[in-house]
């Protein structure tokens, strides 16, 4: 026998028959409701009698720990994905039991991350709108691969925001020097401590130099070798970009003298160029602003600003090159051929 009844804002469905396990749900409107008490009541006329056990034991956040383990280390950006999950475990919509999971639990979670909580400042459409496909995507693994019961994804039932317009924010006159100098290497007081002001990281102010020099993503810095770096013929190789293919990037003289500075530590060929993590450069840099009283700058917007920095020289062999399009992350190219032999 199933039952609906209305609590608050929502509708919740209750379906009772002997010998089976007492099941119920909430849901937006009526109609899903008595909807989804038909499909249960058709399940157990037909002698399936779906076993709801697991939906009633596990809690999205169990779901965010299995899916990081198991499916974000075989993604292309992975890493990326886990520190995604990480912070979504520690979002209340994580103790929710997936028995009890309704497209409001979903759409609150949106509301708060759009108008920011507490300590949270409020994030972007397009941020939450990224975090919604990844919690959609793990509910639907769960359905698909992990006998999870879930009738209907409720990430499929709210509404999605609006997705933010293209960031135009650029290295504006003096942020440039600015920046690189909160993020130049901190002196040490003579018991060996940081002094205030400068950077713990000797590699903080490379990248971000590089950044603004080749206009590679933050991504591809990260998985940079020096096996991959060919500083007599002035590029490096990609060979994991966006796109799945190869591509060779030019460096730039400023690129080169900046790279020539770390090398000289001793490096080998598979050891990584820039060896900090994705979260350390994130907090890093943001700290380094506040410091120089930057705003509404993301590590991201400097790669247009590489072209401010050509010298004559480089401008003449990139606008002598037909492949000039390489630079900005489309394919491979002989970088050879536009910046020509080191001299």
């Amino acid at each position: 026998m199933a039952s609906i009844s209305k609590r608050g804002n929502y509708w919740r469905a209750f379906v009772r028959r002997k010998d089976y396990p007492a099941q119920s749900r909430t849901f937006d409107t009526k109609a899903e409701a008595e909807m989804w008490a038909r499909q249960v009541e058709a399940e157990i006329d037909r002698g399936g009698g779906v076993d709801r056990s697991q939906a009633r034991r596990h809690t999205l956040k169990d779901l965010f720990q299995r899916y990081a383990k198991e499916v974000s280390p075989q993604k292309k950006g992975g890493s990326l994905e886990i520190l995604r999950l990480r912070k979504l475990k520690t979002d209340p919509i994580a103790q929710v039991k997936i028995a009890d999971l309704g497209g409001h639990n979903i759409a609150r979670y949106r509301d708060r991350r759009l108008t920011g909580t507490g300590d949270a400042k409020p994030v972007s459409g397009s941020t939450v709108n990224r975090e919604l496909t990844l919690i959609g995507h793990v509910l639907s693994v769960a359905q698909k691969e992990w006998a999870i019961p879930i009738e209907i994804n409720p990430v499929s039932q709210i509404r999605r925001p609006k997705e933010n317009r293209a960031r135009s924010r650029r290295l504006r006159p003096g942020e440039e020097e600015r920046l690189l100098a909160e993020l130049s290497l901190g002196s040490r007081s003579e018991n060996g401590t940081f002094e205030a002001g400068g950077s713990r990281n000797e590699f903080l102010r490379p990248i971000v130099i590089l950044a603004i020099e080749t206009a590679m993503r933050r991504s591809e810095m990260l998985s940079l070798r020096w096996g991959d770096v060919h500083l007599p013929e002035r590029y490096a190789r990609l060979h994991d970009s966006k796109n799945g293919e190869a591509r060779d990037v030019p460096l730039s003289t400023r690129a080169i003298q900046t790279l020539e500075l770390l090398s000289a530590h001793g490096v080998t060929p598979n050891s990584p160029v820039f060896p900090i993590s994705v979260e350390s450069l994130k907090k890093a840099f943001v700290r380094a602003c506040e410091r120089a009283r930057i705003e509404d700058l993301h590590f991201h917007t400097t790669f247009a600003t590489r072209q401010r920095h050509a010298s004559p020289s480089d401008w003449t062999m990139y606008l002598n090159s037909l492949r000039l399009l390489a630079i900005g992350r489309y394919k491979c190219c002989d970088a050879t051929t536009i910046l020509g032999p080191r001299t």
